[in-house]
């Protein structure tokens, strides 16, 4: 896709289709007004005559418009106008683009940046136009004999009012277009069979980035002979049941002008199939846990996004993957295990197998030094109890790098909440056997996921995102969401406007 920027009158703009944005109240935008001056009124008179109604997503399609430069106008509803807040202004985008992949259009051309929104920009809406194109164009009929029909729309012109905005909003939308392709590439791993999606496929993965990014990314993957030199043995034990060997898989992405720079680090949970194991799940719905490594697609996703924009820093990508399933050398209720860290782990429910690969993934980061560790895991039904499918459970053993997870997921609008890790709920973890089990109960079930991974996160800053709640959608619109790589991309860009911040702070 392209979106290129333009400050052109758009009563004169030549395009297949030109997209007006308009408000309940008829109050009609800058854009909207010269466009309805130059057809004799047709958007007002729609509007009065009740022909168009400009509820929140509603479309209306004029095949030809006389007096201005576009073939066609879509008019979109913005709903109220007192009421338009960020999450209506992507309702309505993804209307529009929505109608606009239906449509034998090549190109076309959109008026948002005019949309008033508060404490939002040119460039966060030039972004926001952007990540929808690449939602509502986004298709995955792989696995089909009868193919989708493909989308025509190649260009997205921006139209923006003020030419001081220009340079915002083709930055905006260059950002947004980098995180669109990453979410699109993080749905693709997700939505993916388990019988194609396997620890090896992801491992492939990660090398074809590797040797499509110029040398910027470093791939080192770790078979099961080097996890067992290493001493992975919670990782190791995950796996055991399945045919499928595991993985962990290590990109390193050196961007900043000092290679001695701390890196940030993510960390995803890679459970390309999960049956539960000995603690076998109940079969309704099981197909859904193929979905179980979005943690691990999050990751690579955003490892796509930042080889687009390439940032000014140094950051490591890790995943952890087995797959989980019984058989006769599967991991089973009350074995005891040693982690890579060298604590002992009873296994009370072999379905708590997320935190078991995770915790020698963390491990393995210690030797980055890192600045800071944020680990992506579809880790706990209780996530999606406590905060359903909006927000991302946050977790961290740092209150600076909570917020500014907090906060990246709010510029993104990829939100989490702050779930607390307070160290009573520690004692549900306690075990008669070992240093700690993988289970603390029923009771706070995510709280208590997050603090066994603590216990292997005490020597850097770091945070956990449940996305149980947020990595797929059920039911007819069964699918991944590529959550929540616009919040991880966000956090990291955030990461380099401090890095520069602080280098200019040294200059002075």
């Amino acid at each position: 896709m392209e979106f290129p920027v333009r400050t052109a009158n758009p009563v004169k703009t030549e395009t297949s289709c030109l997209v007006v944005p308009v408000f309940k109240d008829g109050d009609l935008l800058p854009t909207a007004a010269k466009l309805d001056d130059a057809t004799e009124r047709l958007i007002g008179q729609l509007i009065e005559r009740g022909d168009f109604e400009a509820k929140l997503g509603n479309v209306q399609m004029i095949p030809f418009a006389p007096g201005i430069g576009a073939e066609r106008l879509l008019l979109v509803g913005l709903g109220e106008r007192e009421k338009h807040r960020e999450g209506a202004f992507r309702k309505a985008l993804d209307a529009a683009f929505t109608a606009l992949a239906q449509l034998p259009v090549d190109d076309a051309a959109v008026a948002f940046t005019d949309v008033p929104l508060p404490e939002r920009a040119c460039h966060w809406k030039a972004r926001m136009v952007a990540e929808a194109a690449h939602r509502a164009l986004y298709r995955f009929d792989e696995f089909k004999s009868e193919k989708a029909p493909r989308s025509r729309l190649e260009q997205v012109t921006l139209l923006v009012s003020e030419s001081g905005d220009s340079a915002a909003a083709r930055e905006g939308a260059r950002i947004g277009d980098a995180i669109g392709e990453g979410v699109a590439y993080t749905r693709t791993l997700g939505n993916l069979p388990p019988n194609v999606c396997t620890p090896r496929y992801l491992a492939e993965q990660a090398e074809a980035l590797g040797a499509a990014s110029d040398g910027a990314l470093s791939v080192d993957i770790l078979d099961e002979e080097a996890l067992e030199r290493l001493g992975a043995n919670s990782l190791l034990a995950v796996g055991r049941g399945s045919a499928e060997p595991s993985r962990l898989i290590v990109m390193s992405y050196q961007g900043a002008e000092s290679p001695d720079d701390a890196p940030h680090v993510l960390v995803g949970k890679g459970i390309t199939f999960d049956t539960g194991g000995i603690s076998l799940k109940p079969g309704e719905a099981m197909d859904e846990m193929k979905f179980d490594m979005c943690g691990a697609a999050s990751v690579l996703g955003t490892v796509k996004s930042i080889l687009a924009i390439k940032p000014k820093l140094n950051l490591v990508f890790v995943v952890a993957s087995a797959e989980n399933m019984p058989d006769g050398r599967a991991v089973k209720p009350g074995d005891i295990l040693k982690t890579l860290k060298g604590l002992t782990v009873e296994v009370l429910n072999t379905d708590a197998e997320g935190r078991l690969v995770l915790c020698d993934a963390l491990t393995y980061v210690e030797r980055f030094k890192p600045a800071s560790v944020v680990d992506i895991a579809t880790l706990t039904g209780a996530a999606i109890v406590a905060l359903g499918h909006h927000a991302t459970g946050l977790l961290a053993n740092n209150d600076d790098l909570a917020l500014d997870l907090l906060d990246a997921g709010t510029t993104a609008w990829d939100r989490a909440w702050h779930l607390p890790l307070w160290d009573e709920y520690q004692e549900q973890l306690d075990s008669n056997f070992a240093d700690l089990a993988n289970i603390g109960g029923k009771p706070a079930g995510t709280i208590t996921a997050a603090c066994f991974l603590s216990r292997f996160a005490d020597q850097f800053p770091w945070a956990h995102l449940d996305i149980a709640g947020t990595a797929w959608h059920s039911g007819k619109e069964k699918g991944a969401t590529g959550r929540p790589v616009g919040l991880l991309t966000q956090y990291l860009l955030d990461r380099e406007e401090v890095a520069r911040s602080v280098e200019n702070g040294k200059e002075l």
